[in-house]
């Protein structure tokens, strides 16, 4: 080996160093957002569990709506038009 080529290549591993903590910190920066969205994500669901509770139980949810019962000329008309 030169002593150019000898000079590049410890150019080169010093670089890797120097960018190897600036990658370190930008993992940490983007996992503590990614930590802090999944505490928010996880505060919300949460609350819709809580809310979907309260709504089973003062009988507010959509299966709640009893079917419309029909009578029978509505019956007849229905069958009668071919509807299903």
């Amino acid at each position: 080996m030169t002593e150019k080529e000898t000079h590049e290549t410890e150019e080169e591993g010093e670089e890797e160093k120097s960018t190897a903590p600036g990658l370190l910190q930008s993992a940490d920066e983007k996992a503590a957002r990614l930590e802090k969205a999944l505490n928010k994500a996880d505060t919300i669901v949460s609350r819709l569990e809580a809310l979907k509770v309260e709504q089973t139980l003062g009988g507010k949810t959509e299966a709640s709506v009893p079917p419309k019962e029909e009578t029978p000329a509505e019956y007849t008309k229905k069958i009668m038009s071919g509807e299903q």
